[in-house]
């Protein structure tokens, strides 16, 4: 059995948390405030919780300075649940698929007959990120939908498209909070909570306010409107409160960091180091364009395939879990987000190079 800090979590999700927020809930999991009582245990309709709730939002909109006329929204469902309450909410949408998560969105919509493919990078294995013309938006689409990050083959927009006035959305579940945001260049941004902001269950929508204006089909429940969770402050049924606790712990765990810009240059340099590993090694390879990289998903495969099981056992003994690259594609995929430690990095780095001296 391994002890805590041996250990290095790579997992794409969930996700590596970060250690002061998981000592605070271990310190307050069974007498939160003082109240004798787990968040997992109180009311959401206590004060205590619905104080928990508003700390949340209000430290998350100071993270990404959300305006005034965008409302941030806590919801379930994971991101798969947005797939289909976008369109459902917004109306037609062009989606551009550059992965597994942006194709599935794209079908959530077709399955309305209210989404077309527009771009997208299976061509090359969607190893790239596609330039979008915004001539080639169509004039009847109500949105533009893109997947911000792609964990499973390490591409991210660099800046987001150009729209021409088309409300952009976004899918940010493998990126949010790992660096500045201007929320103002999108009309709806969505994330799964589970890879950079807390536990699975919570689902965080920031959603501009004349969206949610839009008329919804009647045929749509009232769990599926993005105008329920706005009218009753993300309490129209029992919101997921233990994972919205941690969250608010999270986000005070970035402000205390130094914000989001500190965040990135982290981010960054982590990167840095695993992509440099790569590059100069002649052992390991990635493929994906410099401009296009991820600084959160880093896959990359050995050029001897056939190493690859073998890498992973050896990482494993090592305490480097998780790195095995999803079931449909394989090769190695570090997740290092923001709670990856550099010591973290440092150390699968210093494994692939001796990896590679004793198996070439």
């Amino acid at each position: 059995m391994k002890e805590i800090g041996e250990i290095y979590n790579f997992c794409a999700g969930p996700a590596v948390m970060p250690v002061p927020v998981m000592e605070n809930v271990q310190k307050e999991l069974r007498n939160h405030g003082g109240s004798g009582m787990s968040v997992m245990e109180i009311s959401h309709r206590s004060e205590a919780f619905k104080g928990i709730l508003a700390d949340a939002k209000s430290r998350l909109k100071a993270l990404l300075n959300v305006p005034d006329d965008y409302a941030v929204l806590f919801l379930q469902g994971g991101a798969s649940l947005q797939f289909p309450m976008v369109p459902m909410n917004l109306g037609k949408g062009a989606y551009v698929i550059t992965g597994r998560w942006a194709q599935k969105a794209y079908e959530a919509a077709a399955l309305q007959k209210k989404g077309v493919a527009i771009d997208g990078s299976a061509d090359k294995d969607f190893g790239y990120i596609p330039r979008i013309d915004p001539a080639s938006i169509p004039k009847d689409a109500d949105y533009l939908h893109i997947c911000d990050n792609n964990t499973l083959y390490g591409t991210r927009y660099f800046e987001p498209p150009e729209t021409g006035g088309v409300p952009l959305v976004s899918d940010m579940s493998s990126c949010i909070l790992s660096r500045p945001c201007d929320v103002r260049k999108y009309g709806l941004i969505y994330a799964g909570a589970q890879k950079n902001i807390g536990p699975a269950g919570l689902c965080v929508v920031i959603i501009r306010k004349d969206l949610l204006e839009r008329p919804v089909d009647e045929s749509v429940p009232l769990m599926l409107r993005y105008r329920t969770y706005y009218e009753f402050d993300s309490m129209y049924n029992t919101p997921p409160t233990f994972s919205v606790y941690v969250a608010g712990l999270v986000f005070a765990w970035l402000q205390d960091l130094g914000g989001l810009a500190v965040m990135e240059e982290i981010n960054k340099e982590k990167a840095k180091l695993l992509y440099s590993a790569i590059a100069d090694s002649a052992l390991y390879i990635n493929n994906v364009p410099p401009r296009d990289r991820s600084i959160m998903n880093v896959p990359f495969r050995l050029r001897n395939r056939a190493l690859e099981p073998k890498f992973l056992e050896e990482a494993e003994k090592e305490g480097l879990m998780n790195l095995k690259g999803h079931w449909s594609i394989g090769g190695i995929r570090a997740s290092i987000y923001n709670a990856m430690p550099m010591e973290g990095v440092k150390k699968l780095v210093n494994f692939m190079q001796k990896f590679e001296r004793e198996n070439l």
